[in-house]
């Protein structure tokens, strides 16, 4: 495939639930895949007007590569840091209210999340395949833990005010 049919692929296979590579990073990262052996150049085509566009196709090397990417992937459990977590450390000079508020926000922005994210599972639910509807439940599990610990840390900030006052 040529990079423009890449990233519809990816699109369509809702890539953006499992990596971080962005539409815009696309092109750079073939190329760095292509220099580490793990995909290779297939041919160049023009189709119609410019641009002409460079077909990949994946080597043996990059199928063993995933092949192990994916085997690690369902062993490890890994916890990504979340900025909100060192953003705690320093709320030292905010106002009980601020926080608060800060906090709340917070909560609201993930609950909206938390909403498309349900609307985008039903719109997609005809079309989902095999385990791909675990990959969403997977997903709103972590969301709505996340809800979770917003609401507790509400809860104590709360108790902590009244305890004060």
């Amino acid at each position: 495939m040529h990079g423009y049919q890449i990233r519809q692929a990816a699109q369509l296979d809702r890539t953006e639930l499992w990596t971080d590579v962005k539409a815009g990073s696309l092109y750079s990262v073939l190329h760095r895949m292509a220099g580490d052996g793990l995909v290779e150049v297939v041919r160049s085509e023009k189709v119609g007007g410019p641009p002409e566009r460079t077909v990949y196709a994946i080597t043996e090397r990059g199928r063993r590569e995933l092949a192990a990417l994916r085997d690690a992937a369902l062993r490890k459990v890994r916890l990504l840091p979340d900025p909100v977590d060192l953003a705690l450390q320093f709320t030292a000079d905010l106002s009980h209210g601020d926080l608060v508020e800060a906090i709340a926000d917070r909560r609201r922005a993930v609950a909206e999340q938390i909403t498309m994210f349900e609307a985008e599972f039903e719109a997609a639910r005809p079309d989902l395949t095999g385990l791909e509807p675990w990959i969403f439940e997977h997903c709103l599990a972590r969301l709505r833990a996340d809800l979770a610990w917003h609401d507790d840390l509400l809860d104590s900030l709360e108790r902590n005010s009244r305890r004060a006052s």
